[in-house]
């Protein structure tokens, strides 16, 4: 009897100090949240400086940096259509202190057009906040549309059709956005251009300005000072909507594309393991930044809408934007090895 008592007390013992621990571990957490940062905080960017990830980050840097006293520095790890800086995030602590700029490449199309991926973009991330979607824009070196007199979607597709193969597409890279939207449009006007990748949007918009490429899908965050400087063409938007950045230029589907819609996104991410009281603080600051009027009038002047939504609100934004993009992928039977 006194054995059998013995192993009750052993056993509630043990209950209780497993309770304990378990209420111990939040609390421990939610104080490592309320001190956050304690040092500098590093949001990689999957891609070169001057697109709109490196736009987005920076952006959010700054506003932490402020918030929080801490220097938030923007790391660009370009490579492989954005795996090779996602990849090394995915490897990081999950302290809070490395986070990732994702982007609707990095975790919506990747998985669908590569036959493997460094990284699981679901199991090896804790998501923060969708911060921009935009769309992407259609545009042209001035000087090709202006020797082929396009002026509109429909005299592009007229073109196209007479000369299959020989209009220079340039993208972002292989697999991203810009790239798989030149894709769909192709399937959807039975054309075909020429895909030349680039590592982000910066050397790939130098291109289609200087001739080397003809045209792009490119975000329009990273292109409007281009468009309003006259260096680029725009014929359409990509999104359902037209752009307020952009109120003159219609969507693809106004202009002769019937059903075509594209987007792309750009949204924090932790490493997994992050605990949720410290996701929830980085959250939270993100989503008042946002809300700054000087950061909202920025953005939306580059045609990009602040975000700011749940942690689960962009889990299951991401899970749906996988499904559509891998339905894209699909129809366009685009593929990278």
């Amino acid at each position: 009897m006194h054995l059998t008592l013995r192993r009750g007390a052993l056993a509630l013992a043990t209950s209780l100090a497993t309770c304990i621990g378990a209420l111990a571990t939040p609390l421990a957490h939610a104080d490592e949240a309320a001190s956050y940062p304690e040092r500098d905080v590093r949001i990689l960017v999957p891609f070169p400086a001057g697109g709109t990830a490196d736009i987005a980050a920076r952006t959010v840097a700054a506003e932490l940096g402020k918030r929080w006293g801490r220097a938030v520095v923007v790391d660009n790890k370009a490579g492989a259509g954005g795996n090779v800086g996602t990849a090394e995030a995915a490897r990081a602590k999950g302290d809070g202190y490395t986070l990732l700029m994702g982007t609707v490449s990095t975790h919506a199309i990747n998985q669908s057009v590569y036959r493997e991926l460094p990284y699981d973009p679901v199991k090896d991330f804790e998501p923060v906040t969708l911060v921009i979607p935009v769309p992407n824009v259609l545009e042209l070196n001035p000087a090709f549309a202006k020797r082929h007199n396009i002026n509109n979607v429909a005299e592009l597709i007229t073109y196209l059709k007479a000369n299959p193969d020989k209009v220079n597409m340039a993208s972002t890279g292989n697999g991203t956005s810009t790239h798989l939207s030149g894709e769909l449009f192709q399937a959807m006007t039975g054309t075909r251009m020429t895909h030349v990748p680039y590592k982000g949007s910066s050397p790939a918009l130098t291109d289609v300005m200087a001739g080397s490429a003809d045209l792009i899908f490119d975000n329009l965050p990273s292109s409007m000072g281009f468009i309003k400087g006259g260096k680029l063409k725009p014929l359409a938007v990509t999104t359902a909507a037209r752009s307020p950045a952009l109120p003159d230029v219609p969507t693809l589907a106004e202009a002769g594309v019937p059903g075509y819609e594209a987007s792309s996104w750009f949204g924090l991410l932790a490493p997994a393991g992050t605990p949720p009281a410290i996701v929830a603080r980085i959250q939270r600051d993100v989503a008042e930044a946002l809300q700054n009027e000087q950061v909202r009038t920025q953005l939306l002047a580059q045609g990009a809408v602040p975000s700011g939504n749940s942690p689960a609100q962009f889990k299951s934004f991401m899970a749906d934007e996988t499904k559509k993009w891998a339905g894209v992928v699909q129809k366009s039977g685009a593929k990278v090895d």
